[in-house]
């Protein structure tokens, strides 16, 4: 079974001010890291992205760009473009803005997935659709699911097939759950970094 990796690049970034793909972590971006990351861990990595939508810290690294075709479907018709684009049987799923990405929960997440169409962990009371994994064969799914109206991504959850794992079961793989760290605002961009052990002065 193959596996593929979509990273998700067409979430608004008003909190950040900026666009967080091309953000610098390191002497790298942060799309840049993430994709090493994945990359290691499957055959295909491609990004998500909105129509339109400029990616300037993928000139460098020339992924593929799958774009939802129209604006305002939110991240369930970006899974949908995502799933669409891939040859892969299974995709996880992630959003650019989480460089404390382990490759361990990569991995772990699609063993998880190899008899089942979705793995999504449950954390905190919340599903975290954007570090989980997909079958492409939901594909069709997704779209009933857009034109009916859905726009949440964790509805998903609710499909036979899916298989929503707890806490613990992330535990096991990335004992510290750093791969759930996101950088939505300059203060936990600073946190990740600093947990990264890159200083963050000039």
């Amino acid at each position: 079974m193959s596996h593929a990796a979509l990273i998700l690049c067409g979430g608004f970034s008003e909190r950040m001010g900026q666009d967080k793909a091309s953000l610098a972590f390191g002497n790298e971006s942060l799309l840049s890291r993430i994709a090493g990351i994945v990359g290691s861990c499957v055959d295909e990595v491609h990004l998500v992205a909105r129509a339109g939508q400029e990616l300037p810290a993928n000139e460098a690294l020339g992924l593929p760009v799958a774009r939802d075709p129209a604006e305002g479907n939110g991240p369930l018709a970006g899974l949908a473009a995502g799933l669409d684009a891939i040859a892969s049987d299974k995709a996880f799923v992630v959003s650019c803005d989480v460089p404390l990405l382990q490759a361990s929960l990569v991995t772990g997440l699609l063993e998880a997935a190899h008899d089942v169409s979705a793995v999504i962990p449950h954390l905190d009371g919340h599903y975290m659709t954007t570090c989980a994994v997909y079958a492409k064969s939901l594909t069709d799914e997704i779209n009933a699911m857009l034109a009916r109206g859905e726009r949440r991504p964790r509805a998903i959850a609710q499909l036979d097939g899916a298989r929503v794992v707890d806490e613990a079961f992330c535990r096991d793989l990335d004992p510290k759950l750093s791969s759930f760290v996101d950088c939505n605002t300059p203060e936990r961009l600073n946190e990740a970094l600093a947990l990264a052990g890159i200083s963050t002065s000039s």
